[in-house]
């Protein structure tokens, strides 16, 4: 048989890719046969997908030789294989037919820089190598057609949703073909397996409880825990408490099944990640790198962070990625941007066709990524896949835009919270201010939270000339490695066994995933949801025992406005609810209030409602791939912020910084791991600075490689302070 390569590092053959593919079908098929997938379709895709590499082009390249311009890429080729013609004698229609032609010539999103005379041209070429080709998994060469009607495939056509139930099932026949068909091959070429099964979770929880009747004979799960467990089959959304045992509730809900565990912010995935699998304390403690993933924008740091409880970080970092564990916490932009349908967004909808996504502190979400998990559950359920939201406080938008959008749930007939008073509230008709705060310096550990970076530092900067090295600051303008070091500290400071007395000053990026207990709590008002995750900072999980621990200031509050983090009518209507409100308040009275705010009869005309609404027409309007991945990931995140070294960063640290960019710079296979930690490195001295205040002559550029630089912002900074900007930019609201 001829040596047909379809790699070159490692070699491998066409057919040994194959043979790899086609075990990972196997696995794929013995552990979900559910997937309503056509699986003829999927194997024969596998089995022809890569079959275009016996052009004499890639042959050359792959051989050593130079990429030649004529070259068309194997994608393209690869559908001369399709049998079409046996398929339509067994039945199929030209419809069904056209998916699997379809899903081979866009295994690979690659651009048409070619002619049709030229692919007619290379089709015809093949012939001759096919006839020296032989695979006893692809049986008799009848296969192969070098002219294939136009009714089955056209190169320049695209199999995209329609307007009628027939072609939007259709589309989702071809997603799941597709998406299955690259995850197989991506495991193939990884030399992973595509799945891991989940066979452990359910024994993992029964073992976690039987510790605690170790301890406690009459130890039981949860009422919120029993309620998820006996809803497994169901969609459900879960108000519940913090105390209330959610996270063994989620699980408890995904029992033995494939599942994402989504929160909004990276601190609360790492907590929750290492509670899920230490190999000590962890609910998995066994084979954690073949069960338990974490995905986001820091993986790979966090996994070095980790290393000696994982042998082999590399395989283990693609396997995350390729999202072959059974188990992955993830932020939601790692698994939801499929919304957008860009090229290429087939595997992760299709995963999901079989999987379970837990969705933790929904009413954290901005109203544009509320409005893309929104289309995302929508297109979960339509593919087969379930979803349980559990959350702390359920804005009633949020129910009201699911059934809207056409997705039904279960909702669960009383929310799970305690009849206990933590808080007692007093509003303060003042600008926040120094003088107020310092009456209560005397013995207690105060949290100060301001609405934006700019106020922030003007408090600490006030309150710090009077108390010293006792008051702290945390906002986001910190290079990382400071950022993390103030986040231990504040952790510290925040324990319930710390002493105090101290002071920390502080933004939102403090309201969740902190498992901090102050004493006091000193906030501006943001909105009510806001207050109320702040709140959570501040007798986290102690009863009341003082007259009052949390003082709101309603007056001139910063970050209030149409471009700014807060909507005008969220922050007056929740100003208005909070002039009722004074002395203990208990959880439910918090969710009423929660209702009353953030109703849709509420946000009606708001910023923020029109926001949303905007943004789930706008996902759901398109017609075609309209967007590429790279343009997907910006408008995901929302990105309107410069990653940036400060000057004095990248002057203190030059040789240091130096030696991480050359290390990035080498290229090959063999450098890929120092490469990442070199990077993983190099971030530690990063931040990101609003884009509205980086001005061009602001960044100086230092050239890694031909695709990379770094940017040197330049502007003082300070680790106590963070970047130090003129007084014009100060007055900026951020």
């Amino acid at each position: 048989m001829n040596r047909y390569l379809a790699k070159s590092n490692p070699e491998e053959t066409i057919q040994e890719h194959t043979d790899n593919l086609l075990t990972n079908y196997k696995i794929l098929q013995e552990i979900y046969p559910e997937i309503p997938v056509n699986w003829y379709f999927l194997k024969l895709a596998c089995l022809t997908h890569d079959l275009g590499k016996m052009n004499v082009y890639f042959q050359e390249k792959v051989s050593g030789g130079r990429r030649n311009k004529k070259e068309i890429p194997h994608n393209y080729l690869s559908v001369a294989f399709v049998p079409y013609k046996k398929l339509k004698e067994e039945g199929y229609s030209k419809e069904e037919i056209q998916l699997l032609f379809q899903a081979v010539a866009r295994h690979h999103e690659r651009d048409i820089h070619f002619t049709l005379e030229e692919w007619s041209s290379e089709m015809q070429k093949l012939e001759q190598e096919w006839n020296g080709f032989t695979y006893e998994a692809l049986g008799d060469n009848q296969a192969y057609r070098n002219r294939i009607p136009s009714k089955y495939y056209q190169v320049s056509v695209r199999i995209f949703e329609g307007d009628n139930a027939q072609s939007f099932e259709l589309f989702i026949q071809y997603v799941l073909l597709k998406g299955l068909l690259n995850r197989i091959d991506f495991a193939a070429s990884a030399y992973i397996d595509v799945e891991k099964p989940n066979d452990f979770l359910e024994s993992a929880l029964n073992k976690q409880l039987e510790t605690f009747r170790k301890s406690n004979p009459a130890a039981d799960w949860k009422p919120l825990q029993k309620y998820m467990y006996a809803h497994q089959q169901d969609n459900i959304i879960v108000v519940a408490e913090t105390g209330m045992g959610k996270t063994e509730a989620g699980l408890l809900w995904l029992g033995n099944n494939k599942g994402f565990f989504t929160l909004p912010l990276r601190t609360a995935i790492n907590a929750i990640y290492d509670r899920l699998a230490s190999s000590e304390t962890g609910i998995i403690r066994e084979n954690v790198t073949d069960r338990v993933g974490l995905l986001h924008s820091e993986t790979y740091g966090q996994y070095l962070q980790r290393e000696k409880d994982i042998q082999d970080i590399e395989e283990y970092f693609t396997k995350t990625r390729q999202m072959s564990l059974p188990i992955t916490v993830c932020t939601l932009d790692q698994l939801f941007d499929f919304v957008f349908r860009y090229a290429g967004f087939e595997p992760k909808l299709a995963t999901l066709s079989y999987s379970k996504v837990i969705i933790d502190e929904v009413q954290m979400y901005s109203p544009d990524l509320l409005a893309y998990l929104i289309v995302g559950l929508s297109y979960i359920q339509k593919v087969g896949g379930q979803f349980a939201i559990l959350t702390a406080t359920l804005p009633g938008i949020i129910p009201d835009l699911l059934v809207k959008n056409g997705v039904s749930f279960t909702r669960a007939e009383e929310d799970f919270i305690s009849d206990r008073i933590r808080h007692s509230l007093e509003v303060v008709h003042e600008q926040i201010n120094s003088d107020f705060i310092s009456d209560f310096y005397d013995g207690n550990r105060i949290l100060v939270i301001c609405n934006t970076v700019r106020v922030a530092k003007e408090m600490y900067e006030k309150l710090e000339k009077i108390y010293g090295d006792e008051v702290k600051l945390i906002h986001s303008q910190f290079i990382k490695r400071d950022r993390n070091a103030k986040s231990d500290a504040i952790l510290a400071d925040g324990h319930k066994t710390s002493e105090g007395p101290c002071i920390w000053v502080a933004t939102q990026v403090v309201e969740a995933s902190l498992d901090i207990d102050f004493d006091l709590l000193f906030t501006e008002l943001s909105d009510l949801n806001g207050l109320f995750q702040r709140m959570g900072r501040c007798y986290r999980n102690r009863e009341l025992d003082v007259a009052t621990n949390v003082y709101v200031f309603d007056e001139k509050c910063s970050g209030i406005g149409k471009n700014s983090v807060i909507d005008p009518l969220i922050h007056q209507n929740s100003r208005k609810a909070l002039q009722e409100v004074g002395g203990a308040i208990s959880e439910a009275e918090k969710l009423a209030l929660i209702d009353c705010v953030y109703s849709t009869e509420a946000l009606a005309g708001s910023d923020y409602y029109e926001t949303v609404i905007c943004n789930i027409n706008y996902v759901k309007s398109f017609h075609t791939y309209e967007l590429d991945k790279k343009t997907v990931r910006e408008k995901f995140r929302n990105i309107n912020s410069v990653t940036v070294i400060p000057e004095p960063v990248f002057d203190e640290n030059r040789a240091e910084i130096d030696e991480y960019m050359a290390e990035i710079a080498k290229s090959g296979k063999e450098n890929k791991r120092s490469r990442m930690e070199a990077r993983t490195r190099l971030a530690e001295f990063m931040m990101d600075a609003p884009g509205y205040i980086v001005k061009k002559g602001d960044v100086d550029k230092k050239r890694i490689n031909d695709y990379e630089t770094i940017s040197v912002f330049k502007y003082n900074y300070s680790s106590e302070i963070g970047i130090i900007l003129e007084e014009s930019q100060e007055k900026v609201v951020f």
